[in-house]
Formats: structure tokens, sequence, C-alpha cells
């Protein structure tokens, strides 16, 4: 099979990749377009690669390799802007991740960097994009230490905590005081009932991202679940938090640009 043969059925999400790091779909054709010229006739390009991981490193090695590339055109879509705001390696590696679906050692192949800074990327990019996207927080955990940690953690991002509720019932009640634009819930609560029955009672009253932080992520995967959901196992990494809270946000059409408060 010829190089181009075997990256082709790979095009069409480099292309999205590009449109999503540049803010424009022309000039990041450009781009891809320039990638494929020069994996044409380079085996040595994909030595030690697939095919695709092969073909977004020859990209982001094009694109890195001149600064004023890194610098976008005025993007139209929302979650555009909002990674307009990111330095540029650390968007990279959040869409590496969050968009294209790249495992860590994937994305660190990409951008020619360690496993362990190509998470930093993610961690930072995280931490920037949650400075952007602040919203209200509903918090269903029932183990107190846990739940203040979580507290803490998306205050510390900029976000309100509408409560923490323990059982399905207090999660109801929280919920229609006033609707939340993220819900971090356990499954397992503790009056026995379960946080996913809780998100899916609320979710069909209003449409909002949630992230499930479970000791029991095989009750996540075989129950019915809403969408769009997102699972991290405990124990868990404040940083891993912040990240896939900023990548719930980031994909939910309906999130805004945080505005500053002003007091009175």
């Amino acid at each position: 099979m010829s190089i181009s043969e075997a990256v082709y059925p790979h095009i069409p999400f480099l292309r999205r990749y590009a449109r999503a790091l540049i803010g424009e779909q022309g000039q990041g054709d450009a781009y891809v377009l320039a990638a494929l010229e020069a994996l044409t006739g380079a085996k040595e390009e994909i030595a030690g690669d697939d095919p695709r991981t092969a073909l977004y490193r020859v990209f982001s090695r094009i694109w890195n390799s001149v600064a004023v590339n890194r610098v976008a055109e005025q993007p139209s879509a929302a979650h555009e802007r909002r990674l307009d705001h990111l330095t540029p390696l650390p968007r990279q590696a959040f869409l590496l991740s969050s968009l294209e679906g790249f495992t860590d050692e994937e994305g660190a192949r990409i951008l020619d960097v360690t496993m362990a800074r190509f998470r930093e990327f993610v961690d930072t990019a995280g931490r920037e994009l949650a400075a952007e996207i602040a919203t209200d927080v509903l918090i269903i955990e029932d183990e107190p230490l846990i739940a203040m940690d979580l507290e803490s953690l998306v205050e510390g991002l900029g976000h309100h905590v509408l409560g923490i509720a323990r059982t399905h019932g207090e999660a109801v009640q929280l919920a229609h005081r006033k609707a939340p634009g993220l819900i971090l819930a356990d499954i397992q609560l503790a009056d026995g009932s379960s946080g996913i029955q809780a998100v899916n009672e609320l979710v069909r009253e209003f449409e909002v991202p949630v992230v499930f932080i479970t000791a029991y992520p095989e009750r996540f995967l075989t129950g019915e679940r809403p969408e769009p959901a997102f699972l991290i196992a405990k124990p868990f990494r404040p940083a891993h938090v912040s990240a896939v809270v900023s990548q719930a946000l980031f994909f939910d059409r309906r999130a805004r640009p945080r505005q500053l408060r002003t007091g009175t």
C-alpha cells in the first residue's frame, strides 16, 4: 500500500483538526496539503508510526515551524474563539486528545515531546479554558472529603458551585432551584440510589454536560447514561478533572465565554 493510500482515510479528520486549530478551513486545508506533499515519497516519515499518527506528526511539524502561523484567523464558532485564547502547544495537545482521540503516547509522538510534557500541555489547556468559561456546577457526591475537594477545584477554576447533593432527591431539588451548566456526579450515592438515574432525570428537563467521577466505571459502561457524558475513575488527579471539565464545557454549544463580574 502506498503512503497516499494509507493516509487517505484520515484526511477528513486532519481537515477537521486543522480548522479547529487555525480557525479557518481554507488556511487549514493549505497546511493539510503541505503535510500531504511532505509525506509523498517520504517513507521515513511514517517509520515506526501508524499512518494516522504520521500524518498528524508531519502536519504539526509544518505548523509549528513558522511562528506567525500559530496566530489564528478570526474564528467564527464560539468554541473556536475560546481556543484562540490558548497558547499554541496546549491548544494542539487539547485538540489531539479531546477532539481527535489520540492517546498521550500518540499525542507526544505527534508533537515530538515526552508523554509527561504532553500531559502538562493538556493540563495547561484545561486551566486556560476553564478561566475562559465560567458556569454553575452541581456536584452529586456522597463522600464529604471528595465533595469538598471537587468544590475547591471547580471554584479555583472560576466556576460557581450551586450545591452538593448526597442523594438522588437532593440532586433534583438543587437543580430545580437553578439549572446547572455542568454536573459532576458519582454513580453510587449515600441512600443506595444511582447517580446515573438522578442525572438521567435531570437531563430530561434541560441539556447539560455531565462528568461522572466514580470508583465503579463498569456501571457507567453498562447502564443507560446521558450524552454528552465524560468519565473519570477514582482516585483522580485534580489536573485531570480540570482538563475534563474544560473539555465538557468546550464542546457544549451553549457554553459562553465568562463575563467579568464587577463590584458595586
